[in-house]
């Protein structure tokens, strides 16, 4: 098993984008945070998160990412049930979202992206000014951020059984928390 540190060396290993690595580590502070509410192992869900879009850059196109990826995980020490809600990630992949974490990594991804794209056009570029009733209005704007999923936003809340506002609430908590680590303090 790896660690959050080891996680982290391996996506700069791999992933030479700073806004691809700021990418994982909002994705993480939402899934951290999830992993805290449920209970669950807190180093496992943010190791899953940060190794999620780990190979992006080497394999940019579906289905190599994350298929292609999954051997280098498993080469290096990444357990099995991490790998297997890597590749759930991808709607593509085949692998059925089945577990917690599995279901939460998809709800959390594209939702981070988004919030974080929001918080860039604000006027103080930052998460502050990041809400609800913000996140829902640009979601009807599909000229911003036309290449997040809306679709995946709404239904990973649906597949973990929470109301959307309730789960971009959770998010935008999450980020803000870590907004300085995100570059969106």
């Amino acid at each position: 098993m790896i660690d959050r540190a080891q996680a982290i060396e391996i996506l700069h290993e791999h992933t030479k984008s700073e806004s691809l690595r700021r990418h994982a580590l909002a994705v993480e502070a939402c899934v951290a945070a999830y992993a805290a509410h449920f209970g669950e192992d807190a180093a496992d869900w943010s190791v899953t998160a940060l190794l999620h879009d780990f190979d992006y850059e080497i394999h940019p196109n579906a289905p190599e990412h994350p298929r292609d990826g999954e051997p280098i995980l498993a080469a290096r020490g990444v357990a099995p049930h991490i790998r297997r809600a890597i590749l759930s990630h991808a709607n593509y992949s085949g692998v059925p979202r089945e577990s917690r974490l599995e279901k939460t990594l998809f709800a959390c991804d594209e939702l981070a992206g988004f919030i974080g794209a929001i918080a860039m056009v604000k006027p103080s570029r930052t998460l502050a000014e990041v809400d609800v009733k913000s996140v829902r209005k640009k979601m009807k704007d599909k000229a911003f951020a036309r290449s997040v999923s809306r679709d995946d936003i709404v239904n990973g809340a649906a597949d973990m059984g929470i109301d959307l506002d309730a789960h971009i609430a959770f998010c935008i908590t999450a980020m803000q928390a870590r907004a300085g680590e995100l570059g969106l303090g």
